[in-house]
């Protein structure tokens, strides 16, 4: 038994098989995710888990090299930009209309929905390497 970190094995086997530069996102509770990408639904209620919770999970097993975000998030959810940038430090990102993030989730390796009821936090997020190049 695994004894520490994701311990969803779906979502598990999904970081395990990131590659340099393939993306994916975490969504809210009510993004629309485009018919045929693989989704690892964690929502279980409003709220539950949190855009946080996941984000802290993921990121402690996943090197992130760039990521978009909706610019409606600049107005809408200050604080949780905030905690994106914290969490982010030292990564490249763009800000672009939420119709084209919606697009461009079109093309992601994976989308992990999480229970966040709160404005735009939608993240396409980018594979690095864990190692200097």
């Amino acid at each position: 038994m695994k004894k520490q970190g994701i311990i969803n094995a779906q979502l598990a086997g999904y970081i395990a098989g990131l590659g340099h530069k393939d993306v994916f996102m975490v969504v809210d509770g009510g993004m629309p995710i485009p018919r045929g990408v693989p989704i690892v639904d964690l929502a279980l209620c409003g709220g539950v888990p949190t855009f946080k919770q996941v984000m802290d999970a993921v990121l402690a097993e996943t090197e992130i090299e760039f990521y978009t975000l909706a610019k409606d998030i600049e107005e809408k959810n200050m604080p949780l930009l905030r905690y994106i940038q914290d969490k982010l430090q030292n990564v490249e990102y763009e800000l672009i209309e939420h119709t084209e993030l919606k697009k461009r989730s079109a093309d992601v390796k994976f989308v992990i929905r999480t229970g966040e009821f709160t404005p735009y936090p939608n993240i396409i997020m980018r594979a690095g390497v864990a190692f200097k190049v």
